[in-house]
């Protein structure tokens, strides 16, 4: 799938997420050539994310957030407490995103809105999908909470079955277990999809996903 250019250079969310994602390949030692064996993508393409150059498509996120050992809700969401523009309010304790606000990542057939930011226990995103083919399937080792705000979805949970999922219904999994989803009629899909982050895992906190 092409990925889509960031519309400004010097877009601030843009150039955070290619921020953060620079500090977690070093914070792992890995050089570009490594992350990108490990992504799938070209070198030079990474190195435009991290310049904050290019917006990754959704598809290219999850292989990043996989290949640097986290999920895409906290690749978009992390950061240190107040160094993000994607919130009013971002602190230890706080995060108050307004309605235009939220780091963002798009593609031709959907885009995920991070409804928080900074790392937190929990992340929730709005995904407005039109995806009408299921993809690969996407693992994590955090629970996963899905509200359909409007559209039809076919949840397919691998070994846990195929669910049809539709306005006012919602879905929970736990971490570990394989899915995808793909939408069902002609409307594009809204919803809103919790993932839990990794310290209510450690801490054994019982919470409330892509």
């Amino acid at each position: 799938m092409a990925e889509r250019p960031a519309d400004d250079p010097n877009d601030r969310m843009t150039t955070e997420l290619g921020l953060r994602i620079s500090a977690l390949r070093k914070k792992k030692g890995l050089t570009l050539v490594a992350l990108a064996g490990r992504t799938g993508l070209s070198q030079p393409f990474l190195s435009q994310i991290e310049r904050g150059r290019a917006r990754p498509s959704m598809p290219s996120l999850h292989r990043l957030a996989s290949a640097l050992d986290t999920t895409t809700p906290a690749l978009l969401s992390g950061g240190d407490p107040g160094t993000s523009a994607a919130a009013e309010i971002d602190t230890s304790t706080v995060s108050l995103v307004r309605a235009d606000q939220g780091s963002m990542a798009v593609q031709s057939n959907g885009q995920a809105k991070s409804l928080v930011a900074g790392e937190r226990t929990m992340y929730p995103l709005e995904f407005v999908t039109s995806v009408s083919e299921f993809e690969d399937y996407y693992q994590h080792p955090g629970a996963e909470f899905i509200y359909v705000i409007s559209g039809h979805l076919e949840v397919d949970l691998d070994a846990e079955g195929v669910h049809r999922i539709g306005p006012g219904d919602t879905l929970y999994f736990a971490g570990g277990v394989r899915h995808r989803w793909r939408v069902v009629g002609v409307w594009p899909a809204r919803l809103l999809v919790t993932q839990a982050g990794p310290d209510a895992q450690s801490r054994n906190i019982a919470e409330p996903h892509i």
